[in-house]
């Protein structure tokens, strides 16, 4: 009986480390390519900073594609597939149509990267140190990005029509759309400067299409008189009517990573709805003037909230696959 007791026992804890070993090899790791290829980070950030240098507003779309990527079935690049004639990506879906934008740089790395170290980095991992490069690149903080990530062969167009926050989104609907995503009140808030319109993320050097701030600045009254006139001059009352024409979120250094952005709310200059929601009157305004009171704060914040959206339920191990070009299934 002893023996059969024992026999089990140690079936059991084989067992267990067995299943240890799995995850911890399916773990992200700042490491996973120091072998395989210790060139990626210079050629993702040679790329990058190009495009930046370029355009500084691209900076910020790079930014906004790994946000838009990591909340629509995890950080696994589904955003950058392709629609074909048998296969529905997520580029259509509204908060992404005619607004996300930046594929070619990615399109750029993933083809530099490849020259270095031919099938072994994701287009995922690729995305993910393009954002923080970007970010730094800008003016803003740095951090060592986890990688290991696999790409997916499938996308959500539901997914991405109902994960992202819309440009109207109250606090609560902020607050639940990123508890979904496994983030806190606090993380929304700190990255409350991440895409170009479509909310999130609005860092200094975003812009944002009149469609998405028209009804703040005409109908709402929780809004600076001046700043609410010098919007209206350059984006009609009228829908369809100079819908696409661009305001930048932040009034002050538009293409640069700090601050500004959270002085804006303070001020009631927050151009989206969404954004004057994180200061008015309500659980978020403590966090706001701490950011204004410190950028270090915000910046220490901000680097935390990209950590673990990166770890938004990411391909490891054997699922996905290592795509060979970043737009379409191997």
């Amino acid at each position: 009986m002893a023996t059969r007791v024992s026999a089990a026992a140690r079936c059991i804890a084989l067992l267990l480390l067995l299943a240890l070993a799995g995850s911890s090899s399916a773990q992200l790791s700042t490491s996973f390519y120091s072998s395989s290829c210790p060139g990626l980070y210079g050629a993702v950030k040679s790329v990058v900073k190009s495009a930046i240098a370029r355009e500084k507003r691209m900076g910020a779309s790079i930014l906004r594609l790994f946000f838009h990527d990591c909340f629509v079935q995890g950080c696994d690049a589904s955003l950058l597939l392709d629609d074909t004639a048998s296969f529905q990506g997520e580029k259509m879906a509204k908060p992404n149509n005619g607004s996300v934008r930046g594929f070619e740089v990615i399109d750029a790395i993933k083809s530099a990267v490849e020259k270095a170290c031919p099938g072994v980095v994701s287009c995922a991992d690729i995305l993910a140190i393009a954002a923080r490069d970007s970010v730094v690149i800008l003016g803003g903080p740095s951090w060592d990005v986890k990688v290991g990530r696999r790409d997916s062969t499938t996308a959500s167009f539901s997914g991405a029509n109902n994960n992202i926050p819309p440009p109207t989104s109250g606090l609560s609907n902020l607050t639940s759309l990123f508890a979904a995503q496994g983030l806190s009140q606090k993380d929304m808030v700190a990255l409350s400067g991440m895409t170009l319109h479509t909310l999130l993320l609005k860092v200094s050097f975003c812009l944002a299409r009149c469609t998405n701030f028209r009804a703040h600045i005409y109908n709402e009254t929780n809004i600076d008189g001046a700043f609410a006139r010098t919007r209206q001059s350059g984006c009609p009352s009228t829908s369809g009517t100079g819908d696409n024409n661009l305001a930048p979120l932040d009034l002050q250094t538009p293409t640069v990573f700090e601050n500004n952005y959270y002085k804006n709310l303070v001020g009631k200059k927050g151009l989206l709805h969404s954004d004057q929601e994180l200061f008015n009157g309500g659980a978020t305004d403590a966090q706001v003037q701490s950011y204004v009171s410190s950028q270090s704060t915000f910046f220490t914040d901000f680097v935390a909230g990209m950590i673990k959206m990166g770890d938004i339920t990411p391909l490891t191990g054997s699922n996905g696959e290592i795509r060979k070009n970043c737009r379409r299934i191997n």
